[in-house]
């Protein structure tokens, strides 16, 4: 590392540090991306294990929801930033920066002023797309695995999927639902309350407890509207036509793909993903929704960490 990028590296990491009740050290700032700054937390900053860098879901949402699973995994360090306009980072309201290139740019800087010159990278949701599209498009050297959980890579084959779980949904639900969106009255109470109803199945059918990191942190709704749209299962927003099962056979690093039994990324959808890749498998969580890594984090930890000991140690022989 050269003495400009040691001088990048201490300003960026001049943040906080503490210390958590089970003895965690954590480090929190910030870190300058294209239209302002976004917030960072960096677990076990000491660790020798390659980082692993969280790529939250949304667009729209927060890296809170990472607060069950960093505690996890203790041997690297292991870094969640929010997206700029969203959770803890700057909102500039740059609406031309909402599209996932800007996505990667992120990475792209968070990488360089953290000195990540070796990182794998782990998206949830909205986030595998990002961490599919940096594979593809970013300055990936020194990238290492990626892991997906319940990840977007193809606007179609969400809603498809989507729609196969919205048939096992009671048909009243189903109605109410198909009556709203025909007419485009999303805030009507009926069409939330199915919404709600479809959420609990295929979210979080587990549940889990409040998150502490979630503490007085918001999403940003507008973003994930006008990205994506008003539901989960329904897409109108910029991301509509978004589809990268063409290029899913360019993403030639390992691939650990993680979905829950009722997930609303189906597992078999997630497995016709990992047989367009090279290198990639599918672990499935029993019982478990979308929200797989705030219901079952030491499960997904415990993937983790297997999968990424398995990827350093075929690397270390090659």
């Amino acid at each position: 590392m050269n003495r400009f990028s040691l001088l990048i590296l201490t300003f960026a990491l001049a943040g906080c540090t503490a210390e958590t009740e089970t003895g965690q050290v954590t480090r929190t700032g910030t870190v300058a991306v294209p239209g302002g700054n976004v917030f960072y937390e960096m677990s076990n900053p000491d660790a020798d294990g390659i980082p692993l860098l969280l790529i939250h879901g949304g667009p729209g949402g927060t890296s809170c929801g990472f607060g069950l699973l960093d505690d996890q995994i203790l041997d690297r360090p292991v870094i969640r930033y929010d997206q700029l306009e969203t959770g803890r980072s700057e909102r500039p309201g740059l609406r031309d920066q909402w599209n996932i290139g800007h996505s990667v740019t992120e990475i792209e800087a968070i990488r360089a002023q953290l000195g990540l010159d070796k990182v794998h990278l782990m998206g949830w949701s909205w986030g595998g797309a990002v961490a599919a599209e940096y594979v593809l498009e970013g300055e990936r050297e020194g990238l290492g695995a990626v892991i997906m959980s319940g990840p977007l890579l193809s606007t179609p084959a969400w809603i498809n999927d989507a729609a196969a779980l919205l048939a096992t949904m009671p048909e009243d639900l189903q109605d109410v639902i198909r009556q709203h969106e025909e007419a485009g009255t999303y805030d009507d109470p009926q069409y939330v309350a199915a919404t709600d109803s479809f959420y609990a199945r295929f979210m979080d059918p587990i549940g889990y407890d409040p998150i502490p990191e979630c503490g007085g942190v918001s999403g940003n709704m507008d973003v994930y509207t006008t990205m994506w749209g008003p539901t989960e299962f329904t897409a109108t927003g910029t991301l509509l036509d978004y589809d990268r099962t063409d290029r899913l056979g360019d993403i030639d690093v390992p691939v650990l793909m993680i979905a829950g039994e009722f997930d609303e990324a189906r597992p078999v959808t997630l497995r016709q993903f990992a047989d367009m890749m090279p290198d990639a498998k599918v672990e499935v969580i029993p019982g478990a929704g979308h929200a797989a890594p705030a219901e079952r984090p030491a499960d997904i930890a415990r993937l983790i960490s297997t999968f990424l000991a398995s990827v350093e140690s075929g690397s270390a022989t090659n």
